[in-house]
C-alpha cells in the first residue's frame, strides 16, 4: 500500500511547512511537502485540536545509521522510560527506528525496513532520502472493527500479529497503525493518539472506498 496524499490539521501553516523544509530537508510547496510518492498536504486546523498525531517516514535500511546521525544534528530524538532512542525490531518488522517531536507535538518516525531495496547513496545523508511518507496512527475506540474494516474495504492484512490495543495494517511501504484511543504513543509513553481532521488518500490497495471514525475526526480513501 502507498500512502498518497495526507491532509495534516496544523496550528500554524507557515511553522509546520518550515520545519519540513528547514530541519527534515524536504520539498515543499506552498502548504504542500512531497516526501517521495506521499504529499503533505497542511491545513489550518482552526478549532480542531492538534497534538498526539503520528507519522513515520521511511529511509533506506542499509542508510539508517547516517540518517540517525543527520537527524541527531537536526532535533532532540525521543527516548522510552529506560533511556533508550534506538529501537530495533525482528520478527515479522525487520526494522530499526528512531523517533522526534515534530512541531504541534508531531510524533515523527525514521523506520529502515529490512524487506525494501537498499540505496546506492553514500556520504552524508540528506532529507531527499526519505522515500515516503509510510505510517499514519488512527486511534479508535474499536480497534478490532477498524481492522477488519481496513481488510474487507481495502484488501489490507496485519504486518504483526495485532491485538485490542495495536493493529499495524498494510505493508513495508504503507501502514494504517490502528491503535487504543487510550493507548499512549511509544516510547514516551506520554501522548494519548489523535487524528483529528486527518484526512488519508492510499493507492495500491484492492479495493475501494473509505474507512472513517466520526468521533474520532478522521478518515482513510480509495478510488
Amino acid at each position: 500500500m502507498r500512502l498518497l496524499h495526507l491532509t495534516l490539521p496544523v496550528s500554524d501553516v507557515a511553522t509546520v511547512a518550515a520545519y519540513f523544509h528547514d530541519v527534515l530537508q524536504q520539498r515543499v510547496v506552498g502548504n504542500h511537502v512531497h516526501i517521495g510518492w506521499s504529499t503533505i498536504e497542511l491545513q489550518a486546523a482552526g478549532d480542531h485540536p492538534v497534538g498526539g498525531v503520528h507519522l513515520a517516514f521511511n529511509v533506506p535500511d542499509n542508510r539508517f545509521g547516517e540518517a540517525m546521525a543527520w537527524l541527531r544534528e537536526r532535533t532532540p530524538l525521543q527516548r522510552n522510560p529506560e533511556g533508550l532512542d534506538y529501537f530495533a525490531l525482528e520478527s515479522s518488522w525487520q526494522s530499526q527506528s528512531v523517533y522526534f517531536t515534530g512541531p504541534d507535538g508531531l510524533i515523527l518516525e525514521l523506520i529502515g525496513r529490512r524487506r525494501l531495496p537498499a540505496s546506492a547513496r553514500e556520504g552524508v545523508f540528506h532529507g531527499s532520502e526519505l522515500t515516503c511518507l509510510s505510517e499514519v496512527g488512527l486511534p479508535s475506540h474499536d480497534v478490532d472493527a477498524v481492522r477488519e474494516q481496513s481488510s474487507q474495504r481495502f484488501g489490507l492484512q496485519p504486518i504483526s500479529p495485532p491485538s485490542p490495543q495495536f493493529a499495524p495494517m498494510g505493508d513495508d511501504e504503507g501502514l494504517l497503525i490502528i491503535v487504543a484511543a487510550d493507548r499512549r504513543w511509544f516510547p514516551e509513553q506520554k501522548d494519548l493518539p489523535s487524528a483529528q481532521g486527518v484526512q488519508l488518500q492510499v493507492g495500491d490497495v484492492s479495493g475501494s472506498g473509505e474507512l472513517r471514525d466520526a468521533a474520532l475526526g478522521w478518515r482513510v480513501w480509495a478510488a
